[in-house]
């Protein structure tokens, strides 16, 4: 007699974030937090840039919260030796002023946004989770401030993230692959992709999970640096 019980399905793994300040205050802070939020378990934290590192490689992180200004080696080196060596580990880096040269270059080394030290408790969430499941937290405004900073940096041939075809990195991408990644590098989320191209949120989702791949990039913020770097916007602007 087949057993007819309903199954119990299994429970989703929790977020496991760290750390990094210099300020044990601050950290103390963002753990009352993060400690009262289902889901999300803080699993470490360092107080410089090479007490992150060193924790990064011991423990299985999936986003890390990292100040980019710090004694020692600060969070941009951090950050670049944390996603060279873990892919799979996020970064939000943490920065007191709007619009921070040092936040931008951290992102340029491989952060996937950034945010202010006082956000709102719920916007500290909902940025981990974003980017826990592969989105970016950056606004359209922090955006284009990000390319105006880039701009005199860029290179005369356009970078090629790693797994790009050596042709370049957007040949691959269909007429509406192309669309949506200027639309990313616009600042669109998937709900503004889906109203400005008239499809589904699902087929939206396929459509950039397919840029990822063909690109190589790694997240979206990668995905704004590469449309800008390749001229797609000015094509398009």
């Amino acid at each position: 007699m087949t057993d007819a019980s309903p199954q119990t399905a299994s429970p989703t793994a929790p977020v496991r974030v760290a750390l990094v300040d210099d300020q044990a205050l601050v950290r103390t802070g963002f753990r009352l937090v993060l400690d009262a939020e289902p889901g999300i378990d803080v699993v470490g934290e360092a107080g410089d840039g090479r007490a992150a590192v060193e924790l990064a490689d011991a423990t299985e992180i999936d986003v890390l919260l990292m100040d980019v200004r710090m004694p020692g080696v600060d969070g941009i080196t951090a950050t670049a030796e944390v996603t060279a060596s873990h892919p799979g580990t996020r970064v939000i880096v943490l920065t007191t002023f709007d619009l921070d040269e040092y936040a931008f270059a951290a992102i340029r080394a491989g952060a996937s946004g950034f945010l202010l030290k006082d956000v709102r408790p719920n916007e500290l969430v909902a940025a981990i989770r974003t980017v826990h499941e592969g989105e970016a937290t950056l606004s359209p405004r922090v955006t284009r401030r990000m390319l105006e900073l880039f701009a005199a940096e860029l290179p005369t041939e356009p970078a090629r993230p790693a797994g790009a075809s050596p042709a370049g990195p957007l040949d691959a991408l269909t007429a509406r692959e192309r669309e949506i990644l200027v639309g990313i590098a616009e600042g669109l989320n998937n709900t503004e992709l889906s109203e400005r191209f008239f499809l589904s949120e699902s087929t939206v989702k396929t459509h950039v999970g397919r840029v990822l791949q063909k690109t190589g990039a790694r997240d979206r913020v990668q995905l704004v640096i590469l449309a800008y770097e390749s001229g797609l916007l000015d094509a398009h602007g």
